[in-house]
């Protein structure tokens, strides 16, 4: 049984090691990708279109080492996308007044990534749906419009999401 011992616990090892990783660090791109630009937003919400490019490159940066450049016609691979779908709807309601107390915000995403020199599409994201919950004030003198930071909230969110699917691109 001891001449078998060392032959176990390399099999052992070898299986415990197998296909883990860190969620976050995989390296599916091309080794060819060092430079990415984030094009534009296309959006009826200016606020979305505004805050996703900014946050999604802010995440590109702080997560990746991907070097994120201004101009796509320069970049190894560009990310573009657009909101395919932008809706709020209340989902808790004051029993004594009947107004919303709680309102949640879905916002449905077109993200691609495609290698500029050969036009290969890297990775895509045709339905991407985020959510974010927002609480609205039942007392008018004490109001206050919790919209704008809820889509301040979404971007980030969207931003950490749109990454985390490319590096896994799952």
């Amino acid at each position: 049984m001891t001449r078998f011992a060392p032959a176990w616990l390399a099999v052992a090892a070898a299986l415990a090691g197998c296909g883990y990783h860190i969620s976050g660090q995989g390296e599916l791109m091309p080794k060819s990708i060092h430079t990415i630009a984030v094009t534009p937003m296309n959006s009826t919400r200016y606020q979305l279109a505004r805050l996703l490019p900014a946050d999604i490159t802010r995440e590109l940066i702080s997560r990746t080492k991907y070097k994120v450049i201004d101009d796509p016609s320069q970049a190894d691979a560009f990310l573009s996308g657009r909101v395919a779908n932008f809706s709020n709807f209340p989902t808790l309601f004051d029993p004594a007044t009947g107004r919303a107390t709680s309102v949640e915000v879905v916002v449905t995403l077109q993200i691609t990534v495609t290698e500029r020199t050969s036009g290969k599409t890297l990775f895509t994201r045709p339905n991407m749906e985020v959510r974010e919950r927002y609480q609205i004030s039942t007392n008018p003198q004490q109001y206050f419009d919790e919209s704008g930071t809820a889509i301040q909230r979404l971007s980030k969110d969207v931003a950490q999401s749109v990454v985390s699917a490319i590096l896994e691109n799952f």
